[in-house]
């Protein structure tokens, strides 16, 4: 049986910073859910410490250094094709979110605070782990009520329209 190639990315997967491949977050989710979870049952809580800072450099350096990005945008999507797009903001803030939890579990532990550091890194994990497999992203979520509290609506950013959409015959 002969396999199709996928179709060709409609966005960029590191320089269109504005939109990602739905996918990718909840790859990256599965990635932060799965090793903070290892890292609260082993107690390593430079591990926790890495996962801030792997977050915190993808955030402010952008995807060509994020280890999961890289791993879907290289290894995974090529197999399976770009998934639908969405607004990269929400992802974005709760990457921020993980970031700064993870920070400061590692701190805690460092501290002597093991407990806090063990609960901070177990919220981590326990949120990214139901974000990756329902799509209930929590730190997501946040971002855009804190567009309802201000009194603004959330407005995605356009999204390229699909080859073949109504959008592009009009």
């Amino acid at each position: 049986m002969k396999r199709h190639a996928p179709a060709p990315r409609l966005a960029h997967p590191y320089r269109d910073r504005d939109v990602i491949d739905s996918r990718a977050p909840r790859f990256n989710q599965v990635v932060v859910g799965a090793l903070s979870a290892l890292a609260v049952l082993t107690g390593w809580w430079w591990l926790l410490a890495l996962l801030a800072l792997q977050l915190g450099v993808g955030l402010v350096v952008g995807r060509r250094v994020c280890l999961p990005c890289l791993a879907y945008f290289e290894l995974v999507q090529p197999i399976f094709g770009e998934g639908p797009l969405e607004d990269s903001r929400p992802p974005r803030f709760a990457n921020m979110v993980g970031a700064a939890f993870l920070t400061v579990a590692a701190a805690a532990y460092v501290a002597g605070l093991g407990m806090l550091g063990a609960v901070l890194g177990g919220l981590v994990a326990v949120l990214a782990l139901v974000a990756a497999a329902t799509g209930f992203c929590a730190g997501c979520e946040a971002y855009k009520l804190g567009y309802v509290i201000t009194g603004r609506r959330f407005v995605a950013c356009p999204l390229p329209p699909r080859p073949g959409s109504a959008a592009q015959r009009a």
